[in-house]
């Protein structure tokens, strides 16, 4: 039997492709090539480029694979434009899993791990951040996101299809034998945006507030390499196949780094300058994000191998050095 990844052409999709696969995992691949690349999909999963909204596709794409469990990354994912376009995230992210969940009834699949986000807290009243803190969006993406947390659970009630949540802090960095990694366009994640100050790309870097509340004025968030979410995505998957309830875990490293951290180990790894230009705070950026992964690291028996930030970022500048423009397609 399969494993379904949805959004699998995207960047922790197609990372998470490869974890699977090393496990000896079938896996199919449904992605419509928005903002994933088709190239980063590996040529042993089968692919169908399409829209999960499309209930004739995702009829045809069942039909033709037994289809064990989905794993389910397809969704936008930029909070700005989420602010900026909320219909079209409420469309692609709500419908799209309404009409993923449907597809999943009708043949009978009932295991589903679901790409979430630290975003569904918001601004957070204590940290590290537990999965019982409170939930209160504060953007379309991070509302639509718990929404589709909302379906599951009661689809889980009504019809027994049981999920796992993984809200998910910074990913970052690249798969470490360089064969994929990060590229979005445009690009929104800081460490790939750090990164073009030396591929020649950017001539600053940008800091958007040094005032807040934090040891040198700069927002802190946590960062975890993106293989490790992998992982957590394959240890997911066999919690439900062992039978366990529906749940929901955060990932995070635990610990947090300032922007201007960040940058400080940037300039060690490429042994580049690289400036940074200070200016206004955007809104909505709370000072500080960290996780409390001690649920994930207990139940699921995640333990992350990339733990260092400094490594974390050599792998995603091996990755770039190699793909300054990203990937070809």
């Amino acid at each position: 039997m399969a494993i379904l990844v949805t959004g699998g052409a995207g960047y922790i999709g197609s990372h998470t492709v490869v974890e699977l696969l090393s496990h000896g995992e079938q896996v199919v691949v449904v992605d419509n090539l928005r903002t994933g690349h088709r190239s980063a999909v590996s040529s042993a999963a089968r692919f169908y480029e399409g829209d999960i909204r499309d209930a004739a596709f995702l009829k045809k794409v069942f039909g033709e694979n037994e289809i064990e469990a989905v794993i389910h990354f397809a969704a936008s994912s930029l909070v700005g434009e989420s602010v900026q376009q909320p219909l079209a995230y409420y469309d692609n992210n709500l419908f799209g899993t309404y009409s993923l969940s449907s597809a999943m009834v009708e043949h009978g699949v009932h295991k589903i791990v679901f790409s979430s986000t630290a975003a569904t807290y918001g601004e957070p009243e204590r940290v590290p951040i537990e999965e019982t803190a409170p939930t209160h969006p504060e953007s379309p993406y991070g509302e639509t996101k718990l929404a589709m947390e909302n379906m599951f659970r009661w689809c889980d009630r009504a019809y027994g299809l049981k999920f796992v949540s993984l809200r998910y802090f910074n990913a970052c960095g690249a798969h470490p034998d360089g064969l994929i990694g990060e590229d979005h366009k445009p690009e929104s994640h800081l460490i790939p945006i750090i990164l073009q100050v030396p591929l020649g790309q950017r001539e600053a870097i940008g800091i958007y507030g040094d005032d807040y509340p934090t040891e040198d004025g700069t927002c802190i968030r946590d960062y975890v390499h993106v293989m490790d979410l992998a992982n957590a995505h394959w240890l997911a998957l066999q919690h439900l196949r062992a039978g366990h309830s529906s749940n929901v875990f955060n990932l995070g490293s635990g610990t947090g780094f300032s922007v201007k951290q960040v940058i400080e180990l940037a300039r060690s790894v490429t042994e580049h300058p690289i400036p940074a230009n200070v200016s206004p705070r955007r809104a909505g950026d709370p000072a500080v994000l960290i996780a409390s992964s001690d649920k994930a690291r207990s139940v699921l028996g995640w333990q992350p191998k990339y733990d260092d930030l400094g490594t974390i970022i050599r792998t995603a500048w091996n990755w770039h050095q190699a793909h300054p423009d990203g990937y070809s397609d």
